[in-house]
């Protein structure tokens, strides 16, 4: 069709969505911040990058997106989806799901997997659970393993159980002083509710 308006309105449409690639990140503010380039040499700035509540990230300059021109007006994008295949942990079965990091890439993973079977999986270098009253594990079996050591203190006076040489040791201490190797000092298990 030759109409200059219909013309003007297909134009429109096609510009309402495209594809691109992330330059860079501004997550300072209250509503995360991008750059991204889009078709054509075009540069998309300062466009607000939507995400899911409760999950935040920062991806890499080199993650790919959807970016939606609201009104269809060039000036007023936002970013609605990034994803970066570079990093993507993928192989999971239907119906898992996983967080993931750049660090996922690296020998040991790190990742945590909702998978089937009731099963949740957590790697990494190292986990730090914390809690700011109480944590509590509660299962009809509890296994730790550990291949050097072990240990565990109640405000600071606890016990160590060290693998060296091929030799088991154990050290009670209290906060600032070690005792000998492998004396007993008194130290009960902890009660459980």
């Amino acid at each position: 069709m030759n109409d200059p308006l219909y013309r003007k309105l297909m134009r429109q449409i096609h510009g309402l969505a495209a594809r691109c690639v992330l330059r860079l990140v501004n997550d300072g503010l209250k509503m995360q911040a991008v750059q991204v380039g889009l078709l054509d040499g075009e540069t998309g700035d300062n466009m607000e990058r939507f995400q899911n509540y409760g999950h935040t990230s920062v991806p890499l300059p080199g993650a790919e997106g959807v970016a939606l021109f609201l009104g269809a007006d060039r000036a007023h994008g936002v970013i609605i989806a990034m994803d970066d295949r570079r990093y993507r942990l993928g192989g999971l079965a239907g119906g898992e799901v996983a967080l993931y990091s750049i660090d996922d890439q690296e020998p040991a993973g790190h990742r945590i997997v909702l998978k089937r079977g009731g099963v949740i999986e957590v790697r990494g270098d190292i986990i730090d659970l914390r809690a700011a009253t109480r944590l509590h594990l509660s299962a009809p079996e509890v296994e730790i393993h550990a291949d050097t050591r072990r240990e565990m203190d109640v405000a600071g006076y606890g016990e160590a159980l060290n693998f060296e040489d091929g030799v088991w040791r154990t050290d009670t201490y209290t906060t600032g002083a070690n005792f000998a190797p492998a004396v007993e000092h008194g130290i009960q298990p902890p009660e459980v509710d």
